[in-house]
């Protein structure tokens, strides 16, 4: 696996709709730029050892730091996979549509649930949303969230950026009743 670059976003909520949020929401996002690996080979039918190759040190590199910036406390995340232009979309789901990807972050948050997940092909600088959802029950609304991401430099056309998401909590200020009132 080829690392250019590691980027983190940290972000603290400490208003929303001009009330104080308590606790604040924190949320950290934590991306690797790499090489694509399956780049410059043409279609390739199988993606299986290049993502022997790479899923699972991709995850063991991002998953702890994501953990570390929260001080442990996370309550919802999510991934994102996106491919420069020279890649096809299948090549970042290869990477984290895998449990050799996601269990990392699983086990490192004491986490049940499979991770949200957003995946697109575009230039460098592309924003994207990262959707989060509560990390031991998908069904609780209060976690259902996005965080807007942008890595000013990536990917370039042969990379693939991969990002893995957590929040401390829930959207600040959330008022929706549980799904369990609407069954």
């Amino acid at each position: 696996m080829e690392i250019r670059k590691i980027t983190t976003i940290t972000e603290e909520i400490l208003t929303e709709g001009g009330k104080e949020v308590d606790p604040v929401i924190n949320i950290a996002v934590v991306a690797a730029v790499i090489k694509n690996p399956w780049h410059g080979q043409g279609f390739v039918e199988d993606l299986n050892p290049g993502i022997d190759e790479v899923a699972s040190d991709v995850g063991a590199v991002l998953a702890p730091r994501v953990v570390e910036l929260l001080g442990g406390k996370l309550e919802a995340y999510g991934k994102a996979a996106i491919v420069g232009l020279d890649g096809e979309i299948e090549h970042g789901s290869a990477l984290i549509h895998t449990l050799k990807f996601g269990n990392h972050f699983r086990d490192a948050a004491n986490a049940t649930t499979l991770l949200p997940a957003v995946e697109k092909r575009g230039t460098a600088g592309i924003v994207f949303d990262i959707p989060l959802k509560h990390f031991t029950d998908a069904t609780i609304r209060s976690h259902h969230q996005t965080f807007e991401c942008r890595v000013a430099d990536a990917p370039h056309a042969d990379e693939i950026l991969i990002a893995l998401a957590g929040s401390s909590g829930g959207r600040p200020q959330e008022r929706l009743a549980a799904l369990s009132t609407e069954q």
